[in-house]
């Protein structure tokens, strides 16, 4: 066996590489499936754009999932906290939010993957959702993601400082700052050109901050997905996690007017669901998907949210 290269972790491998291990030693995970049908809901979505003329302006299924999620949310609001809790003293503390911020992860022009926050999606209606996530997409094209994830690891690392964190603080500064390993930033000219671009055409370390929950859109990635995502990380200190998977036709037991059962091609899109169970039980998800079943059964409610 020949070895064919080494390829040395960039800085964006690397937090996402330190927080999954994090969710992975600390959180005990649990997970299930939520199979929607969206054969009606596909439909009501195709109204959402008929007199639309601009593709930039129009409101895709993904967003629209989106926006069903955090409607679930805001029926389960435990769902979309913050846990803090010590192991050696047995102490916990749910932090509940006023509003839904989504970390959301997002395939790049450069082919790499970053974890961006659509701050206070909960409160928006479908069309700001699409400008936000437009305007989000149109800043990245503008950032250098080495600065940002630097940006990103050195306020965390400072933060772990004030915590008492001193041991772990100089261990990611020799990590990040020597041999092979070290992380290439901006300096000099660059740097000031660089930081020179006003904020409203970048993104800065606001934009990658933890979000109150992360939802990661699998299916926009391989629409040809058969089956859905069984494992998912929820990244500390959030509760929950989901995944929203392609769309699949399926056979499906759907039941008439007359009680009389029947087997159709539907489509059905899996949505995984993740929380922690120091904070949340199965119990504390019925509440979210009860919303979601009242909007499936009735997915002409999408056009109040236009």
């Amino acid at each position: 066996m020949a070895l064919v290269k080494e390829e040395h972790f960039g800085i964006a491998r690397k937090i996402v590489s330190n927080m999954t291990s994090e969710s992975w030693e600390t959180i005990p995970h649990a997970t299930l499936t939520y199979n929607a049908d969206v054969t009606e809901l596909f439909k009501e979505c195709k109204k959402l754009n008929a007199d639309c003329t601009d593709s930039a302006k129009k409101i895709t299924i993904n967003t629209v999932m989106l926006k069903i999620i955090c409607e679930g949310l805001k029926a389960a609001p435990k769902m979309n906290t913050h846990l803090k809790f010590n192991r050696k003293l047995v102490r916990g503390c749910l932090m509940y939010f006023d509003h839904i911020d989504i970390s959301m992860p997002m395939v790049l022009p450069s082919g790499e993957m970053m974890t961006v926050n659509m701050h206070d999606m909960g409160n928006k209606s479908l069309s700001e959702m699409t400008d936000a996530i437009n305007d989000t997409i149109r800043r990245a094209n503008n950032s250098d993601m080495n600065e940002v994830m630097f940006e990103v690891s050195l306020d965390n690392t400072l933060n772990g400082l004030k915590e008492g964190k001193i041991l772990q603080a100089i261990r990611r500064l020799y990590g990040s700052k020597t041999g092979k390993h070290k992380v290439k930033t901006l300096s000099g000219a660059a740097k000031r050109k660089y930081y020179s671009i006003p904020t409203t055409e970048r993104l800065t370390k606001h934009d990658i901050e933890q979000g109150t929950t992360t939802i990661s859109n699998l299916g926009s990635i391989y629409r040809e997905q058969k089956g859905e995502c069984e494992l998912l990380e929820i990244i500390p200190p959030q509760t929950t996690a989901f995944a929203i998977n392609a769309v699949q036709k399926r056979p499906t037991v759907v039941t008439d007017e007359n009680g009389k059962d029947s087997i159709e091609v539907r489509m059905i899109l899996p949505i995984t669901i993740a929380i922690d169970h120091r904070a949340l039980d199965y119990g504390d998800v019925v509440p979210f998907m009860r919303k979601l079943d009242e909007i499936f059964e009735n997915p002409q409610i999408i056009q109040n949210w236009k």
